[in-house]
């Protein structure tokens, strides 16, 4: 779980936003939750920044579940970290899942539905939700320029499951190359291989903005009384 990010779009605020309160808890113990209780999680890595002072305030920085790696200056950077860390205790094909730690609002059903639909593929995947939104393209004034087809267009969302040595080496090869890559499954796609689109939860949201903390607040406070 990359938690090294500085929250940079989320305007004046007195920490990152993974640790921003939502619901009364943090955002990032929102979005460890689902894996922590999990029976068929073995571990997991946070990635903070150097000289990270939230953390330790956090429900899990106790646990014996979670350990940390340092983060580096972009994602991928951050979650080829967390990787490495975990070198000479994950097998090449063992199944690695990387989630955003501003995204407090994956359920429990998404999550199990990814790794059923996984558990035999020899690449991985990702939860993604269909483009339903009319799309504009617009030009240097802000006016539309056209109308941008959606068919077969999907928002990419966490986790993003691959094999373990294939995400690494995938990682590696984009950094080596000094091509920016802004997910796992772009990196994997950089060296040929296709990712599965698997359906997920819409309301699985990344908290960007100070309208989305919003957002997930009204989505967790809902999901008590179902």
């Amino acid at each position: 779980m990359p938690a090294a990010g500085s929250s940079r779009r989320m305007g004046v605020s007195e920490k990152p936003k993974q640790y921003l309160e939502l619901a009364g808890r943090h955002v990032i113990d929102w979005a460890l939750t689902p894996f922590v209780s999990h029976p068929g999680c073995r571990g997991v890595v946070v990635v903070l920044s150097p000289g990270d002072v939230h953390w330790a305030d956090t429900e899990y920085a106790v646990s014996a579940l979670v350990s940390v790696a340092p983060g580096g200056a972009e994602r991928a950077h951050s979650v080829l970290s967390g990787l490495d860390s975990l070198d000479g205790r994950a097998q090449p094909d063992d199944w690695v899942l990387v989630h955003d730690a501003a995204r407090p609002c994956l359920s429990r059903a998404d999550l199990d539905c990814l790794l059923r639909a996984l558990q035999d593929d020899a690449v991985g995947g990702l939860l993604a939700a269909p483009v339903v939104d009319t799309l504009k393209r617009a030009d240097a004034e802000q006016s539309v320029y056209e109308t941008v087809s959606r068919t077969s267009l999907w928002r990419a969302m966490t986790p993003q499951m691959f094999r373990y040595e294939l995400l690494r080496n995938a990682l590696r090869s984009s950094i080596g190359s000094h091509v920016p890559v802004t997910d796992e499954a772009q990196a994997l796609e950089l060296q040929g291989y296709r990712p599965k689109l698997i359906a997920g939860d819409a309301d699985n949201i990344k908290i960007t903005t100070s309208d989305d903390l919003e957002r997930a607040r009204r989505i967790l406070n809902a999901r008590q009384f179902v």
